[in-house]
């Protein structure tokens, strides 16, 4: 079930949320360092871990889903929201190169329906970004975050979802390894938590992030020296006679 946009704003616009942007948005950024020309599209709650592309991108759209509700994003120009019904997104076939999503997929009820949107409006090869709550880590137990009221996932679990939807896994990448709490003196030391537990626990981190391809599938070549129209040449039958009695005619008429 969706968390109320209010809170979500409310918790990005607090020093943990603001730590979160960094932390979550640096390891994005590892896989997309530029969107030069490119079309964005956000799913969920992804305005806060948009907003490093929005000078270089052609496009950036945050939809958020009508059970969520919406804001305006970004707030220092131009409106780029929109609401939204998760299962009926309002663009076209191949709007988008990229496609970003968070608080999306674990607070989803329906996520099959709504990877199967996003790749409707993915252009041939583009790529998508699903960040989730890691089954294995702490934030998904705790209520200190959204992420702790949203669905975990296991690693297996996020890549064969993205791959029912035909999807290609092509990178992951994991974040969040400090504890989840607001003490000042664990938030200042996030970095260093960061660097120690992908090193040591890597499958202990509170998020689990995945980049994925759009699968393009190839039309079968017809074989060389084959006349085409042989395999749709039809059968002609006589004005007035069922096909169920073509064999009782030919049988007939010799």
């Amino acid at each position: 079930m969706y968390l109320d946009v209010a809170d979500l704003r409310t918790f990005y616009d607090l020093p943990i949320g603001r730590l979160l942007r960094v932390l979550i948005g640096g390891q994005i950024r590892t896989l997309w360092p530029t969107l030069e020309g490119q079309t964005l599209l956000g799913l969920g709650y992804a305005g806060p871990f948009m907003r490093p592309y929005l000078g270089s991108a052609e496009r950036c759209i945050a939809a958020m889903p009508a059970q969520q509700g919406a804001v305006g994003w970004p707030r220092e120009t131009v409106n780029a929201a929109t609401l939204v019904e998760e299962a009926r997104l309002p663009f076209s076939d191949a709007f988008f190169d990229k496609v970003i999503m968070v608080h999306a997929l674990d607070h989803s009820s329906h996520p099959t329906d709504l990877l199967e949107e996003a790749r409707r409006v993915l252009a041939p090869g583009g790529r998508l970004i699903a960040v989730v709550p890691n089954r294995r880590g702490l934030w998904s137990q705790s209520e200190i975050s959204p992420f702790g009221y949203a669905r975990p996932y296991s690693r297996s679990q996020l890549k064969g979802l993205l791959r029912s939807c035909q999807f290609d896994v092509v990178a992951d990448r994991e974040a969040l390894f400090l504890p989840p709490t607001k003490a000042p003196f664990v938030l200042r030391s996030a970095r260093t938590w960061e660097g120690v537990g992908r090193r040591l626990w890597p499958a202990f981190s509170g998020l689990l992030i995945a980049e994925a391809e759009k699968k393009v599938y190839r039309g079968i070549p017809a074989e060389k020296g084959k006349n085409p129209l042989r395999v749709l040449r039809p059968v002609f039958i006589p004005e007035g006679t069922a096909i169920g009695m073509k064999a009782e005619y030919r049988a007939s008429d010799t």
